[in-house]
């Protein structure tokens, strides 16, 4: 297993992208001021885009893993990955989603907190309504998780 950095031509994982962030200029937003990081092991798993917020802020704002793959740790290698490649940079790893029943324990497990929340984000900035897990996503979740550089 390998966890590389890819520093150009990122958009030819798009259809990995989206699968995180189901909007093309959703993910222009973030994509060419973000570290894009992408998970082999024997083929491409998974990848997860993390942004500079600021303030000793990071921000992971794209994690997806192939969908043949999900539920089998992919997704925790990357954010314990970002967490130890950050952790004396940064104090705040942060992370953006709506409130659905997929995405919310899988972030709790892997240490976030909740912080706040954006009300009707989803529908303020997306094209079309988002569902997840049967559920239409309307406001983003944010949740946080103190790395190893914190004060």
């Amino acid at each position: 297993m390998e966890i590389r950095e890819v520093t150009h031509n990122k958009k030819r994982y798009l259809s990995l992208l989206l699968l995180a962030d189901e909007q093309e200029s959703m993910i222009d937003r973030y994509l060419d001021r973000g570290a894009m990081y992408l998970l082999e092991d024997d083929g491409v798993k998974a990848l997860c885009v993390v942004t500079d917020e600021g303030n000793g802020l990071l921000e992971l704002k794209n994690l997806a893993v192939e969908p043949s793959f999900q539920r089998q740790g992919y997704g925790k290698l990357l954010v314990d990955f970002i967490c130890r490649t950050y952790a004396e940079e940064y104090h705040t790893l942060q992370v953006g989603t709506g409130d659905s029943p997929l995405t919310l324990p899988f972030y709790e497990r892997c240490g976030f907190s909740p912080s706040h929340v954006v009300k009707d984000f989803f529908l303020q900035n997306y094209d079309h309504p988002i569902f997840e897990a049967g559920k239409q996503l309307i406001d983003m979740v944010y949740l946080q998780k103190a790395l190893k550089g914190a004060p």
